[in-house]
């Protein structure tokens, strides 16, 4: 485990989203990017989740919701890494990762692409 404050990790979250192509983050639509400390109880290990409705998924009556949530989870990321450079690769995989939600690319298709 490596130990990094809570205003670095942010940090490194900015930078891994400032990473992705300006093509793909001109495409995101209504959806916002999280940083907490903890995963959901429920599954505690989990590094990153996308809570909202793909751009594949929606249609016409679209309209009037709550922006989707990308979230970045700071200790289990920290708990799976061995050092800062651990932690850079690890964020951008799983900014990317939750960003090809919001696309709806699917978890299959991340392993084949190697982000997840």
């Amino acid at each position: 485990m490596v130990e990094i404050s809570a205003e670095r990790f942010d940090q490194l979250v900015d930078e891994a989203f400032a990473g992705v192509p300006a093509e793909l983050v001109a495409l995101l639509d209504n959806v916002v990017l999280f940083v907490e400390d903890d995963a959901p109880p429920h599954d505690p290990h989990l590094l990153g989740l996308y809570d909202g409705i793909p751009l594949t998924e929606r249609d016409h009556a679209y309209g009037g919701v709550v922006p989707d949530r990308i979230f970045v989870y700071r200790n289990p990321t920290l708990a799976l890494c061995d050092s800062e450079e651990d932690v850079v690769e690890e964020v951008r995989i799983t900014v990317v990762h939750e960003i090809a939600h919001h696309f709806g690319i699917d978890d299959a298709r991340l392993h084949e692409l190697g982000y997840a």
